[in-house]
C-alpha cells in the first residue's frame, strides 16, 4: 500500500492565450475565500461566521517577474487573459522508497489590476510584480477535476458535484 508523502513543487510553467511561455521568477496561486456573513442570536452560543455556500470573495493570483520584458507588459492591457499554469508536485512513497510525481494544472482567465514595475539593482532582480483578479478558474490534479469556479457563469464545482445548482433554490 502506497504511503505518499506530498514534498514539494519541483517545477512550473505558465503560459498566455497564445501559447507563450511567461518568464517568471514565482507565482502565487490563488486563495479561494468564501463570502461570510455573521449569525447571531437566540439558540447560538456565540457567534458563527457562516461561508455563503460556493459564493467567493475576490480572488487573485500574483506573478513576480525576474525582469520587465515585454510579455509582462502584454498582460497590462485591459482585457481578460488566460494564465495557464503547469506544475510538476511530487510525492515521496515511503513504503517503496521512490518519488512520484503528479502534474497539477492551474487553468485562469483574470484581469490585471495592479503591476509593481519592481526594482533597480546591480547584478539583482527586478522583483517585477502583477497582480491579477481571477474571474474563473480550474483546477486539476493528474487530469481529475478538484476545483472549478466561473463568477460569471455561476459555477462553483468540488471534485465534479456543482454546488450552486445543488443548493440553490432560484429558479
Amino acid at each position: 500500500m502506497p504511503n505518499l508523502v506530498p514534498e514539494k513543487a519541483l517545477n512550473f510553467n505558465v503560459y498566455t492565450e497564445t501559447g507563450e511561455l511567461l518568464r517568471i521568477a514565482e507565482g502565487t496561486m490563488p486563495n479561494v475565500e468564501m463570502m461570510t456573513s455573521e449569525v447571531k442570536g437566540a439558540g447560538i452560543a456565540g457567534v458563527v461566521d457562516s461561508p455563503g455556500m460556493g459564493q467567493v470573495n475576490s480572488v487573485t493570483c500574483e506573478l513576480t517577474w525576474r525582469t520587465r520584458t515585454k510579455s509582462w507588459a502584454t498582460l497590462l492591457a485591459p482585457v481578460g487573459h488566460i494564465l495557464d499554469m503547469y506544475s510538476a508536485e511530487i510525492d515521496f512513497d515511503a513504503g517503496l522508497g521512490i518519488y512520484v510525481t503528479r502534474q497539477v494544472h492551474l487553468f485562469m482567465r483574470a484581469v490585471t489590476k495592479s503591476f509593481d514595475m519592481g526594482k533597480l539593482a546591480v547584478n539583482e532582480s527586478t522583483e517585477t510584480k502583477t497582480t491579477h483578479e481571477v474571474y474563473q478558474m480550474k483546477l486539476d490534479i493528474d487530469g481529475i477535476e478538484q476545483l472549478m469556479i466561473d463568477k460569471y457563469n455561476y459555477i462553483y464545482r468540488v471534485t465534479g458535484t456543482e454546488e450552486l445548482t445543488r443548493i440553490s433554490t432560484v429558479k
